[in-house]
Parts: C-alpha cells; structure tokens; sequence
C-alpha cells in the first residue's frame, strides 16, 4: 500500500503531521446551522478536515421491526430500531455541499462515509477527496469494490473487522490499482472503556498490512488520541459536537471544542516530542556534555610528584582528561607545579 496519499491539500504520509478529522455524525441534531456552527467550532479547535456520512434510513436498512433490526446490544441506543435510529441520526444530503464548500472556505478538508451505490454517486458528484468506509460496511465488497474503482484515498475503520476482512477489502483494492489506503484502528464501542481500546494493535496493523494507520477513537477524553501518536497513527478522528448536553445520537461521546482543542494540542506535544528516531545528541545536549565527569587536579601537586588518587580524582566538569585514562595515568609524574583545580592534560604528564 501507498506510504503517500493526497486528500485535497493535505499530504498524509509517515513524515508528515497527523490528519486530525473532526466527525460531524448526527451532532447536528437536524438543524443545518447548529452543522454550520460546528463546523467553525471544529476548524477553531484546530481540526484539519470534517467528515460527513451519507445515508438515509432507506439506504442503510429498512423498516422493519422485527427482533433482528431492534436495537438491544447494551448501546446508547437501545429501544429502539435501526430504522428509527437512522431516520434521526442522518444528515440531509442537500446540506451536503454546501456543508463541503463551507469547510473548504475555512481551510479544512470534507469528505464522508458513504453507505451505498447511491450515496458514492451523489459524492462523487460533490468531488470528495476521499472516502471513509465504515467498521460494519468493511464487509460490503460490492460498496467498496465501487469505491476503490474511483482512486482516491479509502480510510477503512477497523472496529469489527476480523483479519480476513480486511484483508478481502484490502485485495478488492489492488484489485482495482488503489493502493491509497489508511486503516483505523476503531472499537465499535460508545464511548469505548479504556481497556478495550488496545492501542498496541497499531503497529501491528502497519506491519501485517504494509499501510499506513490511524484510529478513529470512540473513547472519553485525549489521553488515547494523544497517546496513539507515539505508536504511529497518521490520522485521528472524533466526534465533535458543541454540547453533550445538547442531547442527540451521538453526544454521549463526541468532543466538546474545548476538549477537541486540547486533543489537538496534546497530539501536536506529542509529535514534537517524538523528534528522531536517530539516537544523537541535540545542539543543547552537545553543549551540556561539557558538564560531565572528567580528570582533574584536586590537591596541589609539586613538580615531579606521583599522581595518585589522592590528588587526582573524576569530578565534574568535563575540561579535563577523559575518565577512560584514570588508571593509565595513575603513577606517572607532574612534568610541573599543578595547582588544584587544574583540568588534567597529557602535557602536564611526564
């Protein structure tokens, strides 16, 4: 898979800056400019791009009430059915674009899940610069087979993919010469408890796939998304909403701007202080090596006297002979008067 891909103006490989995406979801709660406000409360807060998804209850499921499409898995949604869930959770596609242009105009990138042939069609009429595959659709060859056909950058979550899944959704995409590829690493789960996240799975998902990585994090907070940094991840993306108390689908565990803006922070942190894989010394560091341990004169020494441990001792700091000669030169003779404090030089040595 490509370690390089463009989605619009952003560069996404493994020098450059994490893609920090903010998910709209269904945090619009049915009002377009509660989605326009968000979208400047995202880009304030620092994000890179927002992500739409399109669907309508219709293109996602249908109305049916039988016992399979109940909702009664433990989740923040459960009552009630897939139907009616989508039907409150979808984001009206005729905001779509102009959603797009909005974000476009504050700097950021906008791109979206879609969830059927109808709703890759009518992205690909916006011209999306890429496209997100959900973890439940990671299984729908024919959606993805369409997608991979059109050659732009495809983010796969992961949150219930077992290996052969990704790896059949991987092959549909050589299949079709996409190798803009970007797996993330995801738990289905809302908000995911910390131990279920295993982060450690990350470069595992690099090695195994050859791609590049990110994680799509579902928990409280910023220490995972922070934290997830230091293990790879090119790409992060929360939930974003301006209030949880706001209510909606999906508020239980979006971000607030504040707390989005604080992620940001601490993955922009994070990257400075990864630096190098290189292990050398910093222009500072160089500098405070001087400080270190080396020979000096420590009791007045007459011409021609024995260096001894006595008079001669490693201290800080690093002016004089380096410490590796200590036994060498213990023995040897001062070719002159050495005062205290004189750094131990190899021409003061007979």
């Amino acid at each position: 898979m490509n370690k390089q891909m463009q989605i619009g103006k952003r560069t996404i490989s493994a020098d450059s800056p994490v893609f920090i995406v903010a998910e709209l979801s269904a945090n619009h709660n049915q009002d377009y400019h509660r989605a326009v406000e968000i979208l400047h409360a995202a880009k304030e807060a620092g994000a890179d791009a927002v992500k739409l998804q399109t669907y309508t209850a219709d293109t996602i499921t249908i109305d049916c009430d039988d016992p399979c499409f109940q909702i009664n898995e433990g989740t923040i949604w459960d009552g009630t059915t897939l139907y009616k869930l989508y039907q409150e959770a979808y984001t009206p596609w005729d905001w779509q674009p102009k959603l797009m242009e909005e974000a476009n105009k504050l700097g950021m990138e906008c791109f979206s899940t879609p969830f059927d042939f109808s709703s890759v069609d009518f992205l690909e009429q916006m011209n999306v610069p890429a496209y997100k595959v959900a973890s439940y659709e990671i299984n729908d060859i024919p959606l993805i087979r369409k997608i991979a056909k059109l050659h732009k950058p495809m983010i796969f979550a992961t949150g219930i993919a077992y290996p052969e899944d990704i790896e059949r959704a991987l092959a549909v995409c050589k299949e079709e010469g996409n190798e803009d590829v970007i797996l993330l690493k995801c738990v289905s789960s809302y908000p995911t408890p910390y131990e279920a996240v295993n982060l450690n799975v990350i470069p595992t998902l690099a090695k195994t796939y050859d791609c590049l990585v990110g994680i799509s994090d579902h928990t409280m907070g910023t220490i995972v998304s922070a934290g997830s940094i230091a293990l790879g991840v090119k790409m992060v993306e929360k939930h974003f909403t301006l209030r949880r108390a706001d209510g909606g689908p999906d508020s239980a565990f979006s971000m607030e701007p504040e707390e989005f803006s604080q992620m940001v922070r601490d993955i922009r942190i994070m990257e400075k202080a990864l630096g190098s894989s290189e292990y050398r010394l910093t222009d500072t560091q160089k500098l405070e090596h001087g400080g270190s341990r080396s020979l000096f004169v420590v009791k007045d020494i007459a011409a021609g006297e024995t260096l001894t441990p006595e008079n001669i001792r490693s201290i800080r700091p690093g002016d004089g002979l380096h410490t590796m000669y200590y036994e060498e030169i213990l023995g040897k003779k001062a070719k002159t008067f050495l005062k205290k404090g004189t750094p131990l030089k190899w021409e003061l040595i007979d």
